[in-house]
């Protein structure tokens, strides 16, 4: 059985150089055509619809080759403080 994820939950996948984290952006739960090639899909066995945290590229990816990471914490928009001395 695959693991099955919800749209918005942070995961990371092997890809051929490293190891990429991105968030679902949708469920897929029948055979779809993506970048000439079909994605073999259903209710019982879904693939997800992904964009990539670093560089926003999407893909799509079984459940089996995902895990459920903790979402990034954000990068602070803070001034630093000027030292008083």
């Amino acid at each position: 059985m695959s693991k099955t994820f919800n749209v918005g939950d942070h995961v990371r996948w092997n890809s051929e150089a490293e190891r990429v984290s991105g968030v679902i952006i949708k469920k897929i739960s029948a055979d779809t055509n993506f970048k000439g090639y079909t994605h073999h899909a259903s209710r019982d066995a879904p693939q997800y619809l992904i964009t990539s945290d670093k560089t926003d590229h999407i893909a799509i990816h079984k459940g089996t080759a995902q895990r459920l990471v903790s979402t990034p914490p954000r990068k602070s928009r803070g001034t630093k403080k000027a030292k008083r001395g």
